[in-house]
């Protein structure tokens, strides 16, 4: 392996720009919610006179698949960088330095809980949730490894970045780390153009072939995991779908390991034949689907931000989730939030909503105001000053 040449960037202090490599490997492949933050934090950073970004992924075989996928003003690094062996040597040694594949950096930005070693440049981990220390059952083999490589990352001085306040004070508390070391950012909403819902005039909404007599539709969006509790969300269905003849449950997104547990609710619900599975939409056809749903439910045991919810509400869609996690902080006064687990509580607040309008445009208003709030431009502000704040400390 042949080592890039030593550039010196100079002291970050005394330069317009600071250098800024960012991991954006969560690009390729089915986009998930990672995903959608590494779009539109790369978007917004992209556009900042005070940054100098560049975007890299860890492959082989799909480096060439990333520069169609990166936003405009973020240069590509398309060096190949092996994943299986590179993460191997970096799970026992520190090295070798990122730079060698992205060339000299002021500060590498890990945007998966990894972030790799370097030779001189600050590190920044962004850790989405703790799902692997707080539910490592609802997990897979190579998601429960991820506590021990953020560990090992504080250890080794890298900042961290989290997108709620809840998972900022989770990692202090579980890994110890400092807490002037631990910025949030909140994301802000995936870049699809928002539009309204659909009205309750009689008649399936474009986008989705709902089955016979139905023409409304209560909508679930997110990977089938154990974590979403889509197997609760059918039981809930099962508990008023009989005084709602017109409603059907339509669940949206990719098969996961959580697919087990889903595929046996549904098929014992008495009420399977108005149960739609999408599987994974892509982006133009999802904005369709949820801006034609009557109600969006989220009923997740757990959660680090939650980007279903603030799609719906921006696209004028009342939302009923569960008070876990980050929902709180993230949904505020925007979404009906019932206990989790409770499936007698989520039915009867998603019957609430399919029967009662003013209930309906309450929700709607207040999540489209909270909504607002969250903005891609404000996500790039506070990285950058993550950013800066990182390549001035000692290392």
């Amino acid at each position: 392996m042949c080592k890039a040449p030593r550039v010196s960037l100079g002291d970050p202090k005394e330069r317009d720009r600071l250098a800024v490599a960012v991991d954006a490997t969560p690009l390729l492949g089915v986009r998930t919610g990672v995903g959608m933050f590494c779009r539109g934090a790369l978007e917004a950073l992209g556009q900042r006179r005070d940054l100098d970004v560049a975007a890299f992924a860890v492959t082989w075989r799909r480096r060439h698949l990333l520069a169609p996928l990166v936003p405009a003003h973020v240069r590509v690094v398309e060096r190949a960088m092996p994943a299986r062996p590179l993460h191997l040597i970096w799970s026992r040694f520190p090295g070798p330095p990122v730079e060698w594949f992205t060339g000299p950096a002021d500060v590498v930005h890990g945007t998966n809980f990894v972030v790799p070693p370097t030779r001189h440049a600050a590190r920044v981990v962004t850790v989405h949730d703790l799902t692997a220390v707080r539910f490592p059952a609802m997990c897979d083999e190579s998601t429960r490894m991820f506590p021990d490589v953020v560990r090992r990352a504080i250890a080794e001085g890298a900042w961290v970045h989290t997108p709620s306040r809840f998972v900022a004070d989770e990692v202090v508390a579980e890994f110890g780390a400092a807490p002037d070391r631990v910025r949030v950012v909140h994301h802000g909403i995936p870049g699809h153009e928002p539009i309204s819902a659909v009205s309750s005039a009689p008649g399936p909404p474009a986008g989705v072939a709902l089955p016979e007599r139905t023409r409304r539709y209560v909508l679930s969006l997110g990977t089938v995991e154990p974590r979403k509790d889509l197997p609760g969300l059918v039981r809930a269905f099962d508990r008023l779908a009989g005084d709602h003849g017109d409603v059907a449950l339509v669940l949206a997104g990719a098969r996961g390991w959580g697919d087990d547990a889903l595929e046996r609710a549904v098929t014992e619900s008495p009420w399977r034949d108005r149960i739609v599975r999408l599987g994974y939409v892509d982006d133009d056809r999802l904005r369709v689907i949820l801006g034609g749903a009557y109600v969006l439910a989220y009923p997740s045991v757990y959660e680090g931000f939650g980007f279903p919810p603030l799609e719906a509400m921006a696209a004028g869609v009342p939302v009923v989730a569960t008070a876990v996690g980050a929902i709180p902080e993230v949904a505020g006064d925007g979404a009906q939030l019932v206990p989790p687990g409770d499936i007698d509580a989520l039915a009867g607040a998603l019957a609430g909503v399919l029967g009662n309008e003013a209930i309906r445009d309450a929700l709607i208003e207040r999540g489209r105001t909270r909504a607002g709030l969250f903005t891609w431009k404000s996500t790039g502000e506070g990285l950058a000053d993550l950013y800066a704040a990182a390549a001035r400390s000692p290392r």
